[in-house]
């Protein structure tokens, strides 16, 4: 008889806000290893606030558990340690510094785990971002909006995380730089790494996931396949139905 399947990630009647305020109001959600995860809805729903919570940026309350541990009393670093990986929606990259030492330094997991082929992750990460192998000696203050969301998802890959969260990827990128991301995301899933992916890019996000949540004034309002949601009328009217963006309006790649 096979043994269930541990979630990568589960919380049940997840609770955070900053201060007094209460942002989100008793979250529950569940990511099968491998899988795609993504969490849409409204600019102040609550989505960074949820990623926050689960980092352990800030404090919450609730079932919170990375592969079957409960991680509700863990630093921010533990969880690191543990081998989950946020990419903030404001990238938070070493401007002054090369690409490659960006990268170098999002190994420290692995260097602190003692794994001697850990720099083996660098050129895994320039296989998925042949322009960051191109730019490697380029200070990353000058790269392009893209360039820096490639850098800060590779960075993130370098700790060789099992749940990688990232925070609104395609926010401010031009189409055919989104469209790039997302090929990352959909080929990062053959990798076995299990994807959280916040997003308003909600047709973008459906496309791509296993999963889908919606998130509206911090509960969620819906939940289903990707697929069922993508199908779902209410969906359709509220997420689906225009782009976020004006294509003219992003950044360059």
């Amino acid at each position: 008889m096979n043994a269930p399947v541990v979630p990568t990630l589960r919380i049940d009647g997840l609770r955070a806000g900053y201060g007094r305020a209460e942002v989100l109001h008793g979250i529950t959600l569940e990511a099968a290893p491998g899988s795609v995860i993504t969490v849409i809805g409204p600019n102040g729903a609550g989505k960074s606030t949820l990623l926050n919570a689960l980092m352990g940026v800030i404090p919450a309350r609730g079932l919170a558990q990375f592969e079957g541990q409960d991680i509700a009393d863990v630093a921010l670093e533990e969880r690191v340690m543990l081998g989950m990986a946020l990419v903030p929606e404001r990238r938070e990259l070493f401007g002054s510094m090369p690409v490659e030492d960006n990268l170098v330094l999002g190994g420290w997991r692995q260097v602190r785990l003692r794994n001697r082929q850990w720099r083996d992750a660098l050129e895994q990460v320039y296989g998925l971002f042949p322009r960051l192998k191109e730019r490697r000696m380029q200070l990353a203050g000058t790269l392009s909006g893209g360039e820096r969301q490639m850098l800060a998802v590779g960075r993130a890959l370098m700790s060789r995380p099992r749940l990688l969260m990232l925070d609104e990827p395609s926010l401010g990128l031009a189409p055919l730089v989104v469209r790039d991301i997302f090929r990352t995301i959909d080929a990062l899933r053959q990798t076995g790494v299990t994807i959280l992916l916040v997003e308003q890019n909600a047709r973008a996000a459906l496309e791509v996931a296993d999963h889908g949540y919606v998130l509206e004034m911090g509960e969620i309002a819906l939940q289903g396949s990707a697929r069922e949601l993508a199908g779902d009328a209410r969906v359709i009217d509220t997420y689906l139905g225009a782009t976020r963006k004006d294509p003219g309006e992003g950044e360059p790649a």
